[in-house]
């Protein structure tokens, strides 16, 4: 189980070779907890295969009375595990691979894993048509205001705060100084590009894109202590592409479906119609079937 507000379920999933679900916004109940108030982040899971998400999704997409958003849940009698075993038919599905907050070129290896699953797709029978990524720029205050207001809503003691990394110590003191007009109005913003994403894509049933712009870098390599801002920009760089599913508040898939010539492993991303984890997890299993991966592992097992 994970929780990605920002990609903390695919990012590690595509790093480590496994399947990372984001859940649509509402899908899996944050209850009883309140305090991400933006609709952000969601619990998800992190899987060997297809299946093994599909069942974690039937076992936990449960409502809470009083929850603050909901998906709509599927037709009686259906299951997300049978979705995987289901065809899923020819689909529509939108491509890109500019990055949406950076201006930072992809790594040429996660660039072939995006075109190779692009290949796939077609031989499957799919349409998949070439699109103009989002204009994230523009998005990226807004988005850093709210997570930086999210940090502080985590009660920790004074006496504590020195505990923490300085990357949290540093977002917490931006989130401070957000005033709740400014808060207001970056939520309101983040809330008019999703439209304007979900409008231009509602043409497609599924987006295909990489999951990072780099394949796994070394433990520790991202992390600034002495810069908590150049973390935070190193953080951003890696992942240029997974926010925007948090945004929309669509269902986004991280599959295993690729590796560099040493053995790395590197996801790529789908995303589906809101509330459309049905159909997203039928194409992953389509494509698990095509190109299965489950004997993939490091060389230490």
């Amino acid at each position: 189980q994970g929780n990605d507000g920002g990609g903390s379920v695919r990012i590690p999933a595509s790093v480590c070779g496994l399947v990372g679900l984001k859940v649509s916004r509402g899908r899996v109940s944050n209850g009883p907890v309140v305090g991400d108030v933006s609709g952000l982040a969601w619990h998800g899971p992190l899987t060997r295969t297809v299946r093994d998400a599909a069942a974690w999704l039937d076992a936990t997409a449960v409502p809470m009375t009083g929850d603050p958003h909901w998906a709509p849940p599927l037709p009686a009698g259906e299951t997300f595990l049978a979705a995987v075993d289901r065809t899923p038919g020819r689909l529509r599905i939108a491509r890109y691979a500019d990055p949406v907050i950076t201006d930072e070129p992809v790594d040429p290896y996660c660039l072939a894993a995006y075109d190779d699953a692009t290949k796939l797709l077609l031989e499957l029978g799919h349409e998949v048509d070439d699109v103009a990524a989002p204009d994230g720029h523009g998005v990226v205050p807004a988005f850093e205001a709210v997570w930086a207001v999210l940090t502080t809503l985590t009660p920790v003691q004074p006496a504590d705060e020195p505990k923490l990394r300085p990357l949290t110590r540093w977002l917490r003191e931006r989130g401070a100084r957000v005033s709740g007009h400014q808060f207001a109005v970056a939520l309101a913003g983040l809330q008019a590009a999703a439209r304007r994403i979900l409008v231009d894509l509602a043409g497609y049933d599924a987006v295909l894109t990489p999951t990072l712009a780099l394949p796994p870098v070394a433990v520790g390599a991202l992390r600034d202590d002495a810069d908590p801002a150049r973390d935070f920009e190193n953080q951003k760089r890696f992942t240029p592409f997974t926010s925007v599913a948090n945004l929309t508040g669509q269902p986004a898939i991280s599959l295993p479906l690729a590796w560099t010539p040493d053995g790395l492993p590197i996801g790529v991303m789908l995303a589906g119609r809101p509330a459309g984890e049905a159909a997203l997890l039928s194409l992953a299993g389509q494509l698990e079937a095509a190109r299965p991966w489950i004997d993939r592992h490091p060389e230490c097992w």
